[in-house]
Order: structure tokens, then sequence, then C-alpha cells
């Protein structure tokens, strides 16, 4: 390879030709010209990127941008008061910028649909000011640094191209904290491109999964027996044809086709919260994500995740039961969190609260009807509703029991985890409907603790019915319209016009 020579006159910003504005009543063209601009841009970045890596001489510094969709109203008309998104709250001009239009199809259309409709006016695509990365070019599982070491020994990346920024990505328009500035366009969604870049980057390295094949309803577990079971069925389904499912995909991005029996791949290593995917199409099948135990995993997935902007997400796991009523294998459908986990304490105050939905509680309950067969006051043997807390302890048991105990029973609680109000207090900061569907597994303030052969036996009898529940109310939230499933409880005074 010839050497390079570079010099301080290498300050040029090279970009593609300028994109001209152009305005939309369609959703469906509205994306395909965000595509293509996108397409257009992150190519530009990675044949530059690959010229340089076959010998080319530096001749500049190497741009492109997001594009972007914006809207201008002038008017306070009311819009359907029923709906929760797909309107903005007052006149003036939002934007947004994208990224990976392709993966997000199904879901810009909509939401662009919903706005044409609701205001009465087109969108507007164009090319924004924000940078692309080269690392976001190459998308997920790309080692650009690596590459970069040996293509550009003798100049720094990033001299040359755009990397991720940490000061423009971050939760500041999820959180409510997003300053306007006056006479500068408001926000027309919750998250910014590089946002969404970061999380999928981070989503394919946490789950060893690619962010396409995750469903818009997801359940979490913090057991891998839960993964077992859920990975039988769903091989077994794929083997008989789907039943209404596509494929199934594991670590390591194996697919399994409906009527195929399993591939014969494995992933050399689990990553550390992996995730099974049973695919519909539209998206509109279940994702198993196993976060483990503590409330650090269950905020990180939930952060990625939610950029996807799914349509519920559950948690359904083992918990420790307070009450001496309770029995090993009983059911706790949470309706209220009392949140000493502390991940979320600088992202959402614990004196907000947070709200049971009455969808996603309806759907659980009827699950648990239908699985075991018994209904109203005879559901109550093996259910209790109330309060579930999470704690950062594992180990909460060892400290003086006055402290902790005391706390729990003012609180009212009936369970007890790790996991469980970090899920639903995230979902509540990025309007993603949630819910907590629990099994008493010890019971460690009455003498019954986890010990081995008892949990042999548990896990032996209780997984695969908790499961079964987890998914049949997961298929009942899929049934419903997404306009009664996202709940209004989850918008603040002022939103974001998308999902």
């Amino acid at each position: 390879m010839s050497k390079r020579i570079h010099s301080p006159t290498h300050s040029a910003c090279i970009s593609p030709e300028p994109f001209a504005p152009q305005s939309f009543d369609d959703p469906v063209k509205a994306v395909d010209a965000l595509t293509a601009l996108y397409e257009r841009n992150t190519a530009f970045l990675i044949s530059r990127f690959e010229d340089l890596a076959k010998g080319a001489a530096v001749s500049g510094r190497y741009r492109a941008c997001y594009p972007q969709v914006s809207i201008e109203t002038t008017s306070f008309g009311h819009i359907d008061s029923r709906l929760s998104y797909g309107h903005v709250t007052a006149p003036g001009v939002y934007t947004t910028t994208i990224t990976r239009p392709t993966l997000f199809r199904h879901y810009l259309k909509e939401q662009l649909g919903l706005l044409m409709r609701n205001h009465r006016v087109p969108v507007t695509v164009s090319e924004s000011t924000t940078p692309i990365p080269l690392h976001f070019a190459f998308g997920e599982g790309a080692h650009v640094e690596a590459s970069a070491s040996t293509v550009l020994s003798d100049m720094p990346l990033r001299d040359l191209f755009d990397t991720p920024d940490l000061n423009i990505t971050d939760d500041l328009i999820a959180n409510g904290e997003y300053d306007q500035v006056p006479g500068e366009p408001a926000p027309l969604a919750p998250f910014t491109a590089q946002r969404i870049d970061y999380s999928l980057a981070r989503l394919s390295h946490y789950t060893a999964t690619s962010a396409d094949h995750f469903q818009n309803f997801v359940l979490f577990t913090n057991y891998q027996f839960y993964i077992d079971e859920f990975a039988a069925w769903a091989r077994e389904l794929m083997a008989n044809g789907g039943e209404g499912y596509t494929a199934f995909v594991e670590p390591g991005n194996i697919i399994t086709p409906a009527g195929a029996e399993r591939s014969p791949e494995q992933v050399a290593r689990l990553p550390q919260m992996p995730a099974y995917h049973l695919k519909k199409k539209g998206h509109a099948g279940i994702t198993l994500v196993n976060i483990g135990v503590g409330p650090s995993n269950a905020k990180t997935i939930t952060d990625h995740i939610a950029v996807l902007r799914p349509h519920a997400w559950l948690m359904v796991g083992h918990c420790a039961g307070l009450r001496n009523s309770q029995r090993l294998g009983d059911y706790v459908l949470a309706h209220a969190y009392m949140r000493e986990d502390h991940v979320l304490d600088d992202d959402l105050p614990v004196w907000v609260p947070i709200p049971a939905l009455a969808e996603v509680q309806k759907a659980l309950e009827d699950a648990v009807e239908e699985i075991t067969g018994l209904e109203g006051f005879e559901l109550k043997r093996i259910m209790r509703t109330g309060t579930v807390a999470t704690i950062d302890n594992r180990n909460w048991e060892l400290r003086d029991q006055r402290g902790p105990v005391k706390r729990l029973s003012q609180a009212r609680a009936i369970a007890l985890d790790m996991e469980s109000a970090t899920i639903a207090a995230n979902g509540f900061r990025f309007r993603v409907p949630y819910g907590t569907l629990l099994c008493v597994s010890d019971k460690p303030l009455h003498g019954e603790l986890k010990l081995p052969g008892m949990a042999t036996e548990f896990y032996r009898t209780q997984v695969r019915q908790h499961l079964k529940i987890g998914i049949r109310a997961v298929q009942k939230l899929a049934a419903m319209p997404t306009e009664t499933l996202h709940s209004r409880k989850l918008r603040s005074f002022y939103e974001t016009a998308f999902q």
C-alpha cells in the first residue's frame, strides 16, 4: 500500500450533492424518499472508507448527514382526543432525524400517515445537519475501529469521519427535560437518529440478535428455565408449520423458518442477555429476553429496546413471596411498584407514580384464568394482586430485618424481586405499555428458602404454565387495536407526535 501524505490543508468537508427538500401527502412516498436519502448518504461514507482502505489519498474530511422529516401546522384545531399519539399539540414546525428507514418502514408509514390525516398537512423530507457517524453507517456488527487501525495507522479516524457523539445522544426528549429553543423546530419523535443507532448497536451486542428480528411484544424473564421452555415450544411450532408464526430466531441470528426442523447451527457463546424471537408478519410476534438478575440489566435492555417502539413489554419471572398465605408457585399480578432499585433515580424520580394499565392488567388476569381454569373468587387461591417491591440488593435478607421488613409492610408489598419495577418504570418513561406477572419461588420471611431440591421440583412444575400464561397475555395484547393498547396515561403535557 502506498504511503499517504497528510497535511493540514486536508480540512475541506467533502459531502454528497445537496438534497432539495421534498413535500409529500402520501406516507409511502415520504418513507421511500427517506430511504433513498439515507441509503445514498451511508453508501457515500462506506465507499469513501473503502477507497482509503485501497490506498486512495486523503482529500478532506468526509461527511454525510441523516435525513429528517418535518411538518408545519398553523392551527390549534382539536384532533380526535381519544388518540394518545399521531398529532402535535400546538401550531409550529416539528422535525426529527431518521435512521434505518427500512427497519422502521411500517412504523414510519403509520406515524406519518396519522400526522397527514389528523392535521391535513404534507410532510417535508430533507437533509438534516446532524452527521451520520461512520460506525453507524456500516450498521450492526461492524468493527470499524479495528479496520481503521490498519487502514489509517498514521491518522486518527476522527480527523476524517464523524464518530458517535455522546453530547447529542441522550434521553432529554423522552425524559421531558428537553428545552425548546424559541424559533427552532420542536421534536417530532422521542428519540433522535443517533440515539436510535446507538441502541441498535447495543442491542446486537447484548442479545446476539439483529434489531430487525425483535418483535413488538416483548417478554422479559430472570431465569434461563423460561428460555428453555420457550425455545422447545417455538421449535416444535416451526416443525409443525408455524401456526401463523414465520420463523424462530436464536442468538447468533440462527433462523429456523416455519415448516423446518431446528437449524443445526449453534452460537459459540451466549451473550449477556440472550434474546429469542418468534416472528410474525409486521413484527407482531413475541420476543423473549433473559435479562438475568438485577435492575441494572433491566434498565440497560429496556433503554435499548425502547427505540424500536414496541407495543408492550411484560415481566414474567420469579419473586419472593412476602405473605405467609402465599404458596410456592402462586402468581403475583403487580398493581403497583415500590421502587428501591435506584438505577432510574436520575431519569425518573421515585416520587413519580407508575400506574397500572387496565388493558395490560386485564390481558394478564384473563390469561391466568384461561391457562389455569380458575376464575372469579377461585382465582384468589393461586394469585394475588398488589404492590411488588424491587430492590438492588439480592441478599437483603442478611441485613437487619427491622429496616426492610418494616418498609415492605408499610407499602403493603406482596412480593419482592430485582427487575419488575425497573421494567415498568422504563415502560412509563418511554411510553411503552408494561405489566408484571411473577411466580413465587421462595418465601424468605417465612423460612422457605430456594434450596436446590425444592427449586428443581418448582421449576419442573411451574415454569411451563407460567410461560404459557405470558404468551397468552401477549397474544391478547397483539389482538387489540394499537390505539387502544397505547394508553393516554403514559403521555405528558407536551408530547411528541410519534408513538
